[in-house]
């Protein structure tokens, strides 16, 4: 019998393409730490990350990203990788030691170089260079003279990121200046999960104040100098749940969402910090500084992995996971993505949006030169069917990067956990394609019209 329409799923995917449109920006996303490696080589100075994975116990097996997956001598070789997936977009960082050892004065040409040729690489193979300026590795130097707790780091990236942009404005499509500041201050500074290490909730808000103190002056420093691409900033988001309908699980979620998004969104598109009881500590602000913050962007970044789930009840109440989990231990929550689009875009007036990271950690395993990894399959498909109802419903957004093009040293996790849509063998730095990079490549390629028999077979 001859077959008529469409299955439930071609027909889901046929909804979800016209969705998304034409000009739908499609990527993948890296950052340098966790790929470059040459951690000693050429100039580059200290990270924070490199001392604090010397630590013991912090980082799982005693890992670092002294080699991690060897890009900055297989670029070549990761950028004809990319170009084979069909994207049109890479999402890269700029290690701040690499380029300027100390973080501040001398700058360091041999790590200017590398940059040089890796965004003229990406341009030979026609793929937009997405950057972004920091991605958790500050200068050990800067640390030392009291890292982002002072003022003065954020001045001294202001002045980093005007030697970017003069550098390489010209040739990037987007400039992000800070990717997930929460990390940097809650992990980092509050937790001591991150480096550099401390536990500290009033360090933690300051940090977060001149994390985002510096984004607007570096935005400011490079407009000014006549820098021309498109600016903005990359924030980890989620939608937020209470476990019951109690007051105090509702308050509680309140509060979390308060801490989690509007922490940030309210300074940069309000020029206020939220006000929410649940919140104990304020940073010190001066005179302008919120002005600075809300400097206007080009764009918004947001990276989403899973809900808060929030309960003010001792033990919490654990999420359902109705649709299981990651290898984190994240709940698979793919409507939370809708709904946080949904809910940022009627409380705040958004720039065009990106999402710059989504993906899912799973157990691996090569077995006869492949990767059969159905539930990263699977998770794509549920989140990017998010991305097409959000703009359904009216969010203006241009693009998605899947986190990560590869797997890469996963910060405290070391080498343990795989996001990427290709495996890494770290002992010989052989890259496979797993089966989720092939059904990435596929679906663009029908979204493109391009796809052939060729890469439907692969």
């Amino acid at each position: 019998m001859k077959k008529t329409g469409l299955s439930v799923e071609e027909m889901n995917e046929a909804q979800m393409q016209s969705a998304l449109g034409p000009e739908f920006v499609w990527g993948v996303a890296t950052s340098a730490y966790q790929i470059e490696g040459a951690a000693s080589e050429d100039g580059r100075g200290e990270s924070i990350w490199d001392v604090f994975s010397r630590q013991s116990g912090k980082v799982l097996n005693g890992d670092s990203g002294q080699t991690a997956c060897n890009h900055y001598h297989l670029w070549k070789e990761d950028l004809d990788l990319i170009k084979g997936l069909g994207v049109d977009a890479y999402r890269f960082s700029f290690a701040w030691p690499r380029v300027q050892p100390q973080g501040r004065g001398a700058l360091n040409p041999k790590g200017l170089d590398f940059y040089e040729r890796l965004i003229d690489g990406m341009l030979e193979r026609g793929l937009q260079p997405h950057g972004t300026l920091y991605h958790w590795d500050l200068p050990q130097h800067l640390q030392e003279e009291g890292g982002w707790g002072l003022r003065t780091t954020a001045e001294h990236f202001a002045n980093y990121a005007e030697v970017i942009g003069r550098k390489f404005g010209d040739r990037l499509t987007s400039l992000a200046t800070h990717n997930e500041p929460w990390c940097t201050a809650v992990l980092g500074n509050l937790t001591g999960k991150f480096a550099p290490g401390y536990r500290d909730p009033q360090l933690a808000a300051q940090v977060s104040h001149h994390l985002l103190l510096s984004h607007g002056l570096a935005v400011k420093a490079m407009r000014a100098a006549g820098v021309r691409t498109q600016f903005g900033i990359v924030l980890n988001q989620s939608s937020v749940s209470a476990a019951t309908d109690s007051a105090h699980d509702r308050a509680k979620a309140q509060t979390e969402y308060c801490s989690f998004v509007r922490w940030f969104m309210d300074p940069i598109f309000r020029g206020v910090y939220p006000q929410d009881p649940g919140i104990a500590h304020y940073p010190d602000i001066r005179a302008g500084d919120m002005e600075v913050i809300h400097t206007p962007i080009d764009f918004l970044g947001i990276n989403y992995y899973t809900r808060i789930w929030a309960s003010a009840s001792q033990p919490e109440v654990p999420p359902p996971k109705v649709l299981g989990e990651s290898d984190m231990g994240w709940e698979i929550y793919p409507d939370g993505l809708f709904e946080l689009l949904k809910d940022v875009n009627r409380d705040y007036k958004l720039p065009p949006v990106f999402i710059t990271e989504n993906g899912m950690a799973c157990v691996d395993v090569l077995r006869d030169g492949k990767v059969e990894d159905q539930a990263r399959i699977e998770y794509l498909r549920m989140h990017l069917q998010s991305v097409a109802n959000a703009r359904q419903a009216g969010v203006d957004i241009r693009g998605y990067f899947y986190w990560s093009l590869m797997d890469n040293f996963e910060w405290e996790s070391g080498y343990a956990k795989r996001f990427g849509l290709v495996h890494v063998d770290y002992s010989t730095q052989k890259r496979t394609l797993k089966r989720s990079a092939h059904w990435y490549r596929e679906m663009i390629g029908r979204h493109k019209g391009e796809v052939s028999m060729g890469h439907k077979n692969a």
